[in-house]
């Protein structure tokens, strides 16, 4: 903006660390300007620094360096002054402060910036320095020339934490501007939930120190060196042999073919570069970011190896050259082969020389080459206009359209193909990623890397055709050299263009040295100087090898600073100013070198081309897959590409790999896909937001969406279960057998209702979220975490049943934990967990209650675990919620019930300390450091049976007793259980009740109806006893149980049992009791036959019992319940809603 002075990252600000950072926004003042231009500034602000006696910075305005400075420091600790200028004051010299310059008297700010109270005139003169108090841990400048905390935009809101161009600012959050200000807006005294830094520290820390940088713009970093690496030796010494072999047209077709291939690339990258900042790694990073850790940690590795090999490649093609010229000479040292790797060595520590000594010099050794290069270029066009008689004999007549024609077609020789001419052309068109490798070099690598990779592209294009074209036009494909070959009598039937031209090389059907089928060095016999084409192979040889020798090292320390393979951490150090990875230079160097002694590059070559195609491709299929994917944010600022040209550009990548070589293709894909499938298996513990991720969510939409138009038909049921578990942690066993009907199969929702304050339940609400999903991920549990916040359970029961799921993936079956201490606590509590029943089967919800003998709940036991699960979790201050809250969170909520009322009696407040629901924090700090205290019998055995699920269960019965048809789920449950691996050897039995006098009938008509639903059993037993009358003790035994809970209303007056009933209704009345005796006893009397039949079972399946709504108290259900399942095994009573599950129908 004109007139906005650029301000440099420092000083830092020792005196405004804390109460600022908390909000982040103190960073502001210490960063860049805030303010738009001078024009329209309200307002100026300086942050005065504690006991330091200058600002923090320059003013952002010409007139507020007078001087308070220096008296302000000491009375404004901590503070910021804030001067509000005149916006017609614009243009007053530095000096005038007072007078009408200014506005205001003196304003005080309170209640944390929101309103602004003004003591005296807004309009008398004098000194005008404000003062405003942070230590209300927000800071607010005037936006818009009114005083609020809301920032306006800016792009250090948008920072990573680490970002290279500056420190990250935080907005205020939602909650600073929304939540009342009754008291401090934030326990943890920082917003977002994240750790501040206090602003000094902030600064130092993020802000790099950019003297001595080097960026490169977009000629010297990309152009010039996507140039150099494009054209490489290929350009003269195989160029002509190929014009030779496929003719002039075809050479231009392979030309072009192997153009659309890199021009489709060059676009995608392009598009990538432009979506987002670009850091270093090159094809490594733009992978990664895009597809994910899987697709770029495959890639960056064969990308960085193929580079690092590249450097053998082109070093001993230099070496290759220096050989010849040493053997014209006759000044072999030892042998061919051993001075190719004597030259080679040398020259690749003279290379690893220039690169370690920085990228600046490399650059300038890139600038050198460069204009060598174009140097020989040019003396061979320049050469072609000059035919000397010498050089006819050799085949070379300049520019000749006999020639023309005759070169035109293709004259393929020694069993080459076009295919084979293309393969061995291909790799000179590959290097268009030389910019895009040093990206973290780049000043600016989102405008770099598309300019100069595409205009690349498009020069090194033209050179080759007109290089093709013009020695196609020039030279004839066999000549002998020999100036005796001159026809002195002119032919008529001359067939060959050199014998129109007077020359006679018929005896080349033998074989001759000269021609471009014959000699590589066709372009030094054509120049006009021939030593410069020599130095042009040395430049465009050397150049290639020192592009690649720098992109290795630094596409690799990318790799290894993301972590993906841990064993490689050490090479992701950085040294001095430009982060140059000198172990990456030595890695590549050792690798280089071992291939130079290899001296084999025949058989090396295709791998290498193939590698580099591997990654043409995915860059490709990124922007594809990225366009596909339809993730907002995804918005390339280079439009010029399109999704389905880049995947015909990927497929295109993955036909040239097997053109070029079908073995090394075939290597490629298998090193790619295992080191996919290692990556993937490690899951690294990174979040890029890949186009992956995107298309998986869009994928489940559109698939949710589809299965919303579906109707629901009885063969696709599926149990999907809402469980009640509170923290998902605290209840394994509940959670486990749950998992074991439903893994893969259905739905399933961890419920958790939070029933503290509700401003801090909210707060729990997001942290708990993100952790307790991590959670169950890490445990492998394939279900969802859904907390809500309610006054009570019944009410989250409710919001979690009415509201949980998506479309047609809705629970259908709600799972609950037996309330164990129903006893002791408090009936309300009971009234609440029997209501929970009653409105499952209001919304046609199938119930499933489930009993451990030894209970669910193991939170108490749990300080450790909790820790661990949390060490990750955004928030670390909440790992231990207050005790009063935590009461009621981790126990009503889920479904352990201690008493919820505030009225509780410090018997009870003693008892569940003790079996503390949430251990406070001293209690865990003791835990966490000293070897937790050996355990009493009973939390041994709750330990033991919470884990009882997650073992193999063996060979044994799951028992099944369905007295009551509630449409089949009370069978689907225990077959779908027997499909798992852990329960696969277990039988199950079927108990039904009958008539003595009918027991086979029954029998054989259960017995159909399960071979109908093609459901295997063991056993098929019929009980003609269930109506006996239980045993007196038993009877007793319940007798005594219900006694508190009773009204007696016949012992009471009328008015006062009715009184005593509204109030409590959950009182069993004796009407009542006669009214269901039958059913008491049948209760009683199945727990005896439970015993009896069901007592060595692993786990019992039974009908649950349902009373009526408004007829039943819930103290009677409760008992009934009690009565039922007591001293058992584990046993699960279901409920079904009463429609079928089950069909024998195909």
């Amino acid at each position: 903006m004109e007139g906005k002075q650029q301000l440099p990252p420092g000083p830092t600000v020792p005196g405004v660390a804390g109460e600022e950072g908390r909000s982040g926004e103190g960073k502001d003042a210490v960063g860049r300007p805030l303010g738009p231009t001078p024009s329209q500034s309200r307002f100026q602000v300086d942050l005065v620094a504690e006991g330091a006696g200058r600002t923090a910075e320059e003013p952002l305005k010409a007139s507020g360096e007078g001087g308070a400075a220096g008296k302000g420091s000491e009375e404004a600790k901590g503070r910021f002054r804030v001067n509000f200028v005149d916006p017609s004051a614009g243009d007053e010299s530095p000096g005038e402060l007072g007078g009408g310059s200014l506005e205001g008297g003196n304003v005080s700010f309170q209640n944390g910036g929101d309103t602004v109270l003004s003591e005296g005139s807004l309009h008398s003169g004098g000194q005008h320095h404000y003062y405003y108090d942070t230590h209300t841990n927000t800071y607010y400048l005037r936006t818009f020339g009114h005083n609020t905390m809301d920032a306006v935009p800016r792009i250090d809101h948008y920072r990573h934490t680490a970002a290279d161009l500056g420190e990250k600012l935080l907005r205020p959050s939602l909650a600073e501007l929304h939540d009342e200000l009754d008291k401090e807006p934030f326990e943890d005294g920082y917003a977002n939930g994240e750790e501040g830094t206090p602003a000094g520290e902030a600064v130092a820390t993020y802000t790099p120190d950019s003297k001595g940088v080097v960026k490169f713009g977009w000629i010297k970093g990309v152009l010039v060196r996507c140039m150099l690496n494009i054209w490489g030796v290929m350009l003269f010494i195989r160029l002509s042999w190929i014009v030779g072999q496929a003719g002039i047209g075809l050479s231009v077709l392979v030309i072009g073919m192997a153009t659309v291939v890199t021009t489709i690339t060059g676009l995608s990258t392009s598009a990538i570069a432009t979506n987002g900042f670009v850091r270093g790694g090159g094809a490594y990073y733009l992978i990664s970011r895009s597809l994910g850790p899987e697709f770029g940690g495959a890639i960056g590795l064969i990308f960085a190896f193929a580079n690092a090999v590249a450097v053998a490649m082109y070093v001993v093609g230099f070496a290759e050259t220096v050989v010849e010229l040493l053997k014209e000479n006759g000044m072999l040292m030892v042998d061919e082969m051993n001075d190719i790797r004597i030259i080679g060595a040398i020259t690749v520590v003279i290379l690893l020389g220039i690169s370690v000594a920085g990228m600046e010099w490399e650059a300038k050794a890139q600038i050198v080459l460069l204009v060598i290069l174009i140097l020989a270029i040019g003396d061979f066009v320049i050469g072609t206009f000059i035919p000397l008689d010498s050089k006819k004999p050799k085949g070379f007549f300049g520019y000749k359209a006999e020639i023309f024609m005759e070169n035109f077609g293709p004259d393929f020789r020694h069993e080459e193909t076009f295919f084979s001419v293309f393969a061995i052309f291909f790799p000179a068109a590959t290097g268009i990623l030389a910019g895009a490798n040093i990206s973290g070099d780049l000043a600016d690598p989102q405008s770099a890397i598309p300019k100069g990779t595409l205009l690349a592209i498009l020069i090194t294009t033209l050179v080759y055709v007109g290089i093709a074209v013009s020695v196609g036009s020039c030279v004839v494909r066999d000549a002998t050299g020999n100036v005796n070959n001159t026809l002195v009598a002119e032919l008529t039937n001359c067939t060959t263009a050199a014998c129109k031209l007077n020359y006679d090389f018929s005896s080349c059907q033998t074989g001759c040295q000269y021609g471009l089928m014959n000699n590589f060095q066709v372009m030094s016999m054509v120049s006009g100087f021939a030593p410069l084409i020599s130095a042009g192979i040395f430049s465009a040889t050397l150049s290639s090898a020192l592009a690649s020798l720098v992109s290795a090292p630094k596409i690799f320390q990318a790799l290894c600073k993301d972590n993906i393979y841990p064993g490689f951490q050490m090479f992701a150090k950085g040294y001095g100013k430009n982060n140059e990875p000198l172990r990456g230079y030595l890695l590549t160097f050792l690798i280089a070198l071992g291939f130079i002694l290899i001296a084999e590059l025949n058989v090396i070559a295709p791998i290498i081309s193939n590698f580099f195609l591997a990654s043409y491709a995915l860059i490709n299929f990124s922007v594809f897959h990225a366009s596909l994917a339809k993730s907002p944010g995804w918005r390339p600022a280079f439009k010029y590409y399109n999704m389905w040209i880049s995947l015909v550009g990927a497929i295109l990548c993955c036909i040239v790999m097997f053109v070029i070589n079908w073995w090394a293709a075939l290597l490629t894909y298998v090193i790619v896909l295992g080191l996919y499938i290692y990556v993937t298996y490690k899951k690294p513990d990174v979040n890029w937001g890949s186009s992956t991720q995107a298309l998986t969510y869009l994928n489940a939409l559109q698939h949710s969406i589809r299965l919303s138009g579906v109707e629901d038909h009885v063969k696709n049921f599926r149990p999907q279960c809402l469980i009640m578990t509170g923290a998902p942690n605290s209840r394994p066993a509940l959670l486990h057998l749950v998992h074991a009907f439903t893994k893969n199969v259905g739905l399933m929702i961890c419920g958790h209702v939070h029933m503290g304050p509700r401003r801090q339940a909210m707060k729990e609400l997001s942290t708990d979220l993100a952790k307790y999903q991590r959670w169950l991920i890490k445990k492998k549990m394939k279900a969802f975490y859904a907390p809500v916040h309610a006054e009570d359970l019944r009410d989250g029961g409710q919001y979690l049943m009415q509201a949980a799921g998506l479309g047609r993936m809705r629970p259908n079956t709600l799972v609950v934990g037996f309330k164990k201490n129903w006893r002791q606590g408090d009936m309300r509590d009971v009234e609440t967990y029997i209501n929970l029943f009653h409105d499952a089967f209001d919304i046609q919800y199938g119930v499933v209650v489930i009993r451990l003998k030894e209970g669910l709940d193991i939170s108490h036991l749990q300080g450790q675990e909790l820790l661990s699960s949390q060490e990750k979790s955004p928030c670390t201050k909440d790992i231990i919620v207050k005790v009063d809250y935590s009461k009621k969170t981790e126990t009503d909520t889920s479904i352990a019930f201690a008493p919820s009322s505030s009225e509780r009696t410090p018997t009870v407040h003693k008892e569940e300390d003790e079996d503390g629901k949430t251990p406070t924090q001293p209690l865990l700090k003791k835990d966490s450091k000293s070897p937790s205290s050996p355990l009493n019998l009973a939390d041994q055995r709750l330990l033991d049976a919470s884990s009882q699920f997650q073992k193999k269960q063996g060979k044994s019965n799951i028992d099944v007793w369905w007295l009551f048809d509630d449409g089949g789920l009370t069978l689907l449950i225990p077959y779908l259980l027997t499909t798992k691996k852990k329960w696969k050897d277990c039988k199950i039995r079927v108990f039904i009740g009958g008539k003595i006098n009918r027991i086979d009938h029954d029998r054989r008509a259960m017995a159909t109806l399960l071979s109908k639903f093609r459901i295997d059993f063991s056993d098929i037993m019929v009980l003609g006893d269930i109506n006996t009358k239980p045993k007196k003790e038993n009877i007793a035994a319940f007798e005594e149980m219900i006694e508190p809970f009773r009204l007696h209303e016949d012992d009471k007056e009328q008015e006062v049992a009715d009184k005593m009933k509204e109030d409590e209704p959950w009182r069993i009345t004796d009407n009542e009791l006669e009214l269901y005796k039958t059913k008491t006893y049948r209760q009683i009397r199945l727990n005896e036959l439970l015993k009896e039949h069901s007592s060595t079972a692993n786990i019992i399946v039974m009908s649950l019992p349902v009373a009526r709504k408004g007829a039943v108290s819930s103290a009677l259900y409760m008992a009934w319940l009690e009565a039922l399942s007591k001293d058992l095994p584990p046993i699960l009573l279901v409920r079904g809603n009463h429609q079928s599950v089950l069909t024998f129908y195909s």
